[in-house]
């Protein structure tokens, strides 16, 4: 058997569509000659194409007891996410679907068009209690294909009516699509916006992140929330050591220059198949610091558990160790106090919220 080096797949951030063994499911691999695989007679292969499955869950408030995340309740109106991030610690979710983590997270998608019908259903219900609704915090909710489905945006149109508090976190300028929402909300303090922004280089991220926002666009789009009055924050997230690491001081100064009072950053995290996603990544187009890349990320983890790809604990998963974890926390500190910029609290307020009409009931005063 040939082992073939590949060009990267363009416009994705996977370079494969391994299924993941720890389920036991089937492997797969290309049939034929290598020569098929890499070019048939009737010329390169098929460009892959993105399909949506749509499903109707009977539920869509996820709720977790997580110590280390800032929120109880979540809301996720796709599963798979276009954007392609190699590095998305969400991607062995599509495994419990018997797909991909590689390739099928970022092509073979799942929406769900009753999300706000089922939201508004369970904000009605005798003895709710509200506390913020995170959106983006597995797949980002606007996604491309939120430009079709809008269903990040009827969710927020049932947050607004019932004055529902909401947070959303992405890595897309399509967030602006929504500013009427989201500055009516602002109004009533009820929303925070985090937009992640991962380096400075757009040659970078179209191979890191290929079908997300340039990182100028995103620039741009917290500048807006700014001018809207949107409290908004910037998540530099995440840090890739001897990658994207370079950029820490210049992005703090950029955003600090747009106006924007909150920013925080979390480090590459490579649970399960992101893994192998991600050394598979740096073969493909960086073989040259491949080695000296895993092995940073591997001693930033050491203390914590063992010196493996990953630390899957409560509290330690975001808080890396080791020298070059101190290093790049004291480099992101300094830069903070040179631009006069910390991590700000947005307190949303929950007291005024008012179950929603649902079946054309009136609301009960």
């Amino acid at each position: 058997m040939f082992h073939v080096e590949h060009t990267p797949i363009k416009g994705r951030g996977a370079q494969s569509a391994a299924v993941p063994t720890r389920f036991g499911l089937a492997e797969r691999e290309v049939d034929g000659d290598w020569r098929d695989h890499m070019q048939t007679l009737d010329g390169p292969p098929v460009k892959l194409r993105t399909t949506v499955i749509e499903e109707r869950p009977k539920s869509i408030l996820t709720f977790n007891q997580s110590p280390d995340v800032p929120f109880d309740r979540s809301i996720n109106a796709y599963r798979g996410c276009e954007h392609g991030c190699v590095y998305c610690f969400a991607r062995p979710t599509h495994a419990f679907h018997d797909l991909s983590p590689g390739l099928d997270f970022e092509t073979r998608l799942f929406a769900k068009p009753n999300a706000a019908e089922l939201l508004k259903a369970t904000l009605a219900k005798r003895g709710y209690r509200p506390k913020p609704i995170a959106m983006g915090t597995n797949t980002d909710p606007y996604q491309p294909i939120e430009r079709d489905y809008r269903i990040t945006r009827q969710v927020l149109e049932v947050c607004l009516e019932a004055r529902h508090p909401v947070t959303i976190t992405t890595k897309s300028d399509r967030v602006l699509d929504d500013a009427d929402l989201l500055t009516a909300l602002a109004r009533e303090k009820l929303v925070a916006v985090s937009i992640s922004v991962t380096s400075l280089d757009p040659v970078l991220s179209a191979k890191l992140e290929p079908r997300c926002a340039a990182p100028a666009k995103r620039l741009a789009a917290l500048g807006r929330m700014v001018e809207l009055g949107v409290p908004v924050h910037c998540s530099i997230s995440p840090i890739i050591p001897a990658i994207t690491d370079e950029f820490i001081e210049a992005t703090i100064a950029e955003v600090a220059r747009l106006g924007v009072r909150s920013v925080n950053w979390i480090p590459l995290r490579l649970p399960h198949e992101v893994a192998p996603l991600f050394r598979e990544w740096l073969a493909v187009h960086y073989p040259e610091r491949a080695g000296k890349v895993m092995s940073i990320v591997r001693e930033m983890r050491a203390n914590a558990f063992g010196g493996r790809d990953n630390d899957p604990n409560f509290h330690s998963r975001f808080n890396p160790q080791g020298v070059w974890a101190d290093l790049i926390r004291a480099r992101f500190k300094l830069a903070c106090k040179r631009a006069g910029i910390g991590k700000a609290r947005f307190e949303l307020d929950c007291s005024r919220f008012r179950a929603p009409e649902v079946g054309g009931q009136l609301r009960l005063l």
